[in-house]
């Protein structure tokens, strides 16, 4: 099925918005079989609030479960380009928390130790690493530095975009000018 104007008369599921969230709902549906979706999206797709988001993936969540969660989202950010063709623009680039007092140092610790738990690798670094890795940042004023290589960042509105070809290509339908 395609990207229409065409509103289906019927659908065993409806996906109201055509964003990052609704087309991996649709994407993952598809994919597991459940093929009468039809997102409906309002204009075109990705271009609510998606468009407009910062696409940070951080592999640290407040829980094993959302931790669990985020690395599933990795490891589909990297593997979707070669299953539809679309890229995604996600990059692996790490990610440095600073502390510039004792409290927020504690802070970082604790997540760290939660790191740690949850299997997410994390480094204290020191403030020549800190400079090695963002050469612009000061770091006179900071009291600690933590790193995590598995962070990344990814382009939400081409990620969008290979979701909803994967669902199309699984089935799905996307109709987009739907008011």
């Amino acid at each position: 099925r395609t990207v229409t104007n065409d509103i289906p008369k019927h659908a065993q599921i409806v996906i109201v918005g055509g964003g990052i969230l609704g087309a991996s709902t649709a994407y993952h549906l598809a994919l597991n079989g459940c093929t009468d979706v039809v997102v409906l999206e309002r204009a075109k797709l990705t271009s609510g609030t998606t468009w407009h988001a910062a696409g940070l993936v951080r592999r640290l969540r407040s829980s094993a479960t959302l931790t669990n969660l985020i690395s599933a989202s990795i490891e589909l950010y990297q593997s979707l380009e070669v299953e539809t063709g679309q890229a995604t623009g996600y990059r692996q680039t790490g990610s440095i928390s600073l502390a510039r007092t004792a409290a927020r140092e504690e802070e970082l610790k604790r997540q760290a130790a939660m790191a740690a738990a949850f299997g997410v690798e994390i480094h204290r670094i020191s403030f020549n690493e800190v400079a090695e890795k963002a050469p612009m940042l000061r770091t006179d004023d900071l009291v600690a530095a933590y790193w995590m290589p598995g962070d990344g960042t990814t382009n939400p509105t081409d990620t969008s975009q290979a979701l909803a070809k994967g669902a199309r290509s699984n089935g799905a339908t996307i109709a987009e000018g739907v008011k």
